[in-house]
């Protein structure tokens, strides 16, 4: 029972990420750019990434916390199969990412936003968003890792 609580908080946590950064990506980026002006858009991507953050931030800790727990009550690493390995290696690096992101490109986006630098913001929400592009990947590929390593 304990073991499916854990597989459920780190799906759930694992759904929150990249589906919000597909979310972001797909619907909320390009609905802002098509009907707001940089002075609006900006300021509004802005703060909804940082409430995004937060629950990526919480996600992360689920993540690693929950992954962490069910590989040691399967016997430790070298009980899993190769799949929780890739996983983790990949979710390693996409934790990664998103501290580059989190602490790089969206406190000069912040910054710019509070000096009405326009081309400055929106230089930076293209770079976070190109560097999401490729967590996004990572993630899906995650995700048929889960897949794969359940049937083979």
């Amino acid at each position: 029972m304990l073991f499916a609580f854990l597989l459920v908080l780190h799906l759930l946590s694992a759904a929150w990420w990249v589906g919000g950064m597909a979310l972001m990506h797909f619907a909320v980026r390009p609905t802002a750019v098509a009907t707001l002006a940089p002075p609006q858009r900006l300021p509004f991507m802005a703060g909804t990434l940082a409430r995004f953050f937060v629950g990526v931030s919480t996600a992360i800790v689920l993540l690693l916390a929950t992954g962490l727990l069910m590989v040691w009550a399967l016997g430790g690493f070298s009980q899993v199969g190769w799949s929780v390995h890739a996983m983790l290696a990949l979710g390693l690096v996409m934790m990664a990412l998103f501290l580059h992101i989190r602490f790089a490109p969206y406190p000069r986006l912040l910054r710019a936003v509070a000096a009405r630098e326009w081309p400055v913001a929106a230089a930076q929400l293209d770079s976070i968003r190109k560097l999401v592009t490729v967590n996004l990947v990572l993630g899906v590929a995650v995700f048929v890792l889960a897949a794969l390593g359940r049937v083979g």
